[in-house]
């Protein structure tokens, strides 16, 4: 290869390495130009922990399968339902507060020497969208029902329910379980 043509190759090869370096700098300016994507969806802002003093257990008047706990005259709180069509039988632990549409969350309780969590889903139900899940009876996430001392039940975003000492669900459960 000539002199020429050698200084040819190079140059050329300096050049086009250069041109790949004259790219201009990054600019912010088509950020204003770009299309708006949706806003993006939040969770409601939390509520506060309802005062149970004076709440308590009792058995629905509509169905004597349910169980519902809460204050005399004020909304229920929290609901628990024995689902008799299943072998082996299923409970349905139902968290009586707003909840949001597409939301999921662990429910947690907590009490008589037992931590217990629960898959639960925002469901529309009675024409409210409340947090319910269900498990089979006998599953250790729901031994903090199974004594009689106090416990808590809580849903992320809604609150801590306090569950006043009393044998009520501890019986509820145990009928559940053993039919």
């Amino acid at each position: 290869m000539s002199r020429t043509a050698a200084f040819y190759w190079v140059t050329l090869v300096i050049g086009v390495g250069g041109l790949a370096g004259c790219k201009p700098p990054p600019t912010d300016a088509n950020l204003t130009r770009g299309v708006r994507g949706p806003e993006p969806v939040y969770a409601s802002d939390p509520l506060p922990s309802p005062d149970t003093q004076g709440a308590d257990w009792v058995v629905s008047p509509q169905d004597e399968e349910r169980l519902i706990y809460g204050v005399p005259g004020a909304p229920a709180l929290v609901a628990l339902k024995c689902l008799g069509d299943s072998v082996p039988r299923r409970l349905r632990i139902t968290r009586l507060s707003p909840a949001d549409e597409g939301a999921g969350a662990l429910m947690a309780l907590v009490g008589n020497g037992h931590i217990g969590r629960i898959a639960v889903d925002a469901l529309e139900v009675s024409g409210r969208r409340v947090w319910e899940g269900e498990a089979l009876a006998k599953d250790i996430a729901f031994e903090p029902l199974a004594g009689p001392r106090s416990l808590t039940v809580t849903v992320p975003g809604a609150g801590m329910v306090t569950i006043n000492e009393g044998e009520a669900a501890m019986q509820f459960l145990e009928n559940c379980r053993s039919r």
